[in-house]
């Protein structure tokens, strides 16, 4: 059995899209999907599966979400081993260390072009730093991203791809929930 984690997007925020976290885990059931746990109430499922690809399980999700509880989101999965890539890559580590609040990962449904960086690069107007690799950009917010020019939809169409963001709190959480 492997162990993931999906993220779905934009739910519970402004009081869009309200979900509770037990009608997800009743999703995974529905699914067959094991050992279902959830972290906060903005979508972060752990969960195990067997013989199904991440891109597979987002598809699932997303099929038996519309189904069950009459919502349209998407999912981003990832494995527990690309999570502990995620983790060691992160390129902003003084940052995570000193205000891991203001270090956002933002997780996409597909991987950005060749071009990408450069693309996000040119959007940037502020003090903000950012940095892709592979489905995943890293995004440092010095003032905060409350007041940012640098938002989730600018990047999503810089990249040209959706995606859902979590600060580096949640990523570290998330990362233990894995190993425990």
């Amino acid at each position: 059995m492997t162990r993931y984690i999906a993220f779905l997007r934009a739910i519970n925020v402004g009081g869009r899209n309200r979900v509770a976290m037990r009608d997800l885990l009743g999703v995974l059931d529905a699914l067959g999907l094991e050992g279902g746990r959830s972290l906060l109430q903005s979508g972060n499922l752990v969960f195990l599966a067997e013989g199904r690809s991440g891109v597979e399980l987002e598809r699932l999700l997303e099929e038996k979400t519309a189904a069950r509880l009459s919502l349209r989101t998407e999912y981003m999965v990832r494995s527990a081993e690309e999570w502990e890539r995620i983790v060691a890559r992160n390129p902003f580590r003084e940052e995570a260390e000193r205000d891991p609040g203001r270090l956002l990962v933002m997780f996409f449904k597909d991987e950005p072009g060749k071009d990408a960086m450069t693309a996000l690069q040119a959007a940037i107007k502020g003090p903000e730093r950012a940095h892709v690799d592979g489905k995943q950009a890293y995004v440092v917010y010095p003032e905060g991203q409350g007041r940012s020019k640098l938002t989730v939809d600018l990047i999503e169409r810089r990249l040209q791809t959706r995606g859902t963001g979590r600060n580096w709190n949640t990523v570290v959480k998330l990362a233990e929930m894995l190993r425990g």
